[in-house]
């Protein structure tokens, strides 16, 4: 079983910075591919970024590219993502999300997600 814990969100400001972090537990997290989502206020859940599980392959919403990246660290079992330059249309809940495969995880079919962590960016 595979457990995923967020945190690192908040209430900032328009242009401030902000990282989550979601700590992995269960099966072997360096064999899996992790990935972020965000639900932003009555909308759909959408695809933010996601990170193959050697670390070497990244993609990323055309919202957030330029302005997120997205980073682990095998060894504490967790993975990152750095937001910079937040925007209002960030506002959301972020999930942490992973699966075997990277390809499902950007499809957003991943087989396993967190709880969610709130950002709310202000303007």
């Amino acid at each position: 079983q595979v457990q995923l814990v967020e945190s690192g969100g908040g209430l900032v400001q328009a242009g401030d910075s902000l990282r989550l972090s979601c700590a992995a537990s269960g099966r072997a997290f360096r064999n899996y591919a992790m990935g972020w989502f965000r639900r932003p206020p009555g909308k759909e859940r959408e695809f933010v970024a996601a990170i193959s599980w050697r670390g070497s392959e990244k993609e990323y919403a055309d919202s957030v590219k330029g302005r997120f990246a997205i980073s682990r660290d095998n060894a504490k079992n967790t993975v990152y993502l750095e937001m910079n330059i937040l925007k209002p249309e960030d506002t959301a809940v972020y999930y942490c999300a992973t699966d075997p495969s990277l390809l499902q995880v950007i499809r957003g079919r991943p087989g396993h997600w967190g709880q969610g962590t709130q950002v709310t960016v202000s303007s």
